[in-house]
């Protein structure tokens, strides 16, 4: 009988990440037998309606499980920098932290520092590959894990999976698929690295497309867009901004559309608002409104909606 190589050393890991997509990485690092000496996200924020400020979700996991937590306000600082070099990390991890990292910062761990990025690289590099891949209508996105570079989202590629995209799938949906398939993914990469046998492929850089951040102004919807078009925009958008219309004068958000490739008539028509049905005509083809937000109140069916505004087939929504 032979007995199977000694396991490698665990590695001492040093974990950048901020949001809720960041945790489950950080959840299985915790659980796995390298060691996470530090967690380093964005300073906290104020959120919500009471603008309280509250713990960073990765800041909170690391604070149950005993974990220091860092939250510097610049990485060039040579304090952090320092301090960062003083915990003697194998290994850097990010995923979601929100900032690019400095040379400085990259070089220090003995074995680099590597990412776990929400796309198929190089497409949908930056900052919302989720929410750009569903506003694209792409049927397929997934996870890299890439080494981290001076460039933004342009390291060299360790290990990739694919993840189908749903046609009525929102990105909060698929973000939290795609989390929970990079932490699978990233244990994988850190093994092989503490093994001195992972791989790196180089991206084909002139196939790489970018993912802008999403903002405010992306909002309203174009009803001389076709219906699946905009159907896709309001998948994408959301947790926020969220896609929204004006009905009766007011900013109302959209959290459901179904796509009617079978009605049609001037952009942004009411064509039917009886019962369960809101549709509205759009460029091409018609949409269902299915879940509607009047600003300030809550998310309710077409149904409750029609039950408390006034709308008839013929009223034109603004584009």
């Amino acid at each position: 009988m032979v007995d199977a190589p000694p396991a490698a050393p665990p590695l001492r890991i040093v974990y950048f990440g901020t949001p809720a997509f960041a945790v489950p990485t950080l959840a299985a690092l915790l659980k796995s037998r390298h060691q996470v000496v530090a967690v380093v996200s964005q300073p906290d924020r104020p959120s919500g309606r009471g603008h309280r400020v509250a713990a960073t979700p990765t800041k909170a996991l690391a604070a149950l499980c005993g974990v220091p937590a860092l939250q510097p306000t610049r990485l060039r600082d040579e304090e952090f920098l320092e301090d960062f070099a003083a915990r003697r990390p194998d290994l850097g991890v990010v995923a979601a932290y929100g900032r690019i990292l400095p040379e400085a910062l990259l070089a220090i761990p003995r074995l680099g520092m590597i990412n776990v990025h929400a796309s198929l690289l190089p497409a949908y590099r930056g900052a919302a590959p989720i929410h750009r891949a569903v506003m694209a209508g792409e049927t397929v996105t997934g996870v890299t894990i890439m080494r981290v570079v001076a460039e933004l989202d342009a390291g060299a590629m360790m290990a990739r999976a694919e993840v189908p995209i749903g046609a009525d799938a929102t990105s909060v949906e698929l973000e939290t698929t795609l989390a929970d398939t990079g932490a699978k993914l990233l244990l994988e990469v850190v093994e092989q690295l503490a093994a001195g046998r992972a791989t790196e492929r180089p991206q084909d850089h002139s196939l790489a497309t970018y993912a802008a951040k999403i903002t405010k102004a992306e909002s309203p919807i174009d009803w001389t867009l076709p219906a699946a078009r905009i159907h896709d925009a309001v998948r994408g958008l959301q947790p926020w901004p969220l896609a929204s219309t004006t009905i009766g004068g007011n900013r109302c958000l959209i959290h459901r559309t179904a796509v009617d490739d079978s009605a049609d008539g001037a952009p942004g028509t009411v064509l039917r608002a009886e019962g369960d049905d809101l549709l509205v005509a759009a460029g091409a083809g018609a949409l269902r409104l299915l879940t509607i937000q009047a600003e300030g109140r809550r998310p309710v069916t077409a149904r409750e909606f029609l039950a408390g505004h006034r709308l008839v087939p013929g009223t034109r929504l603004p584009s």
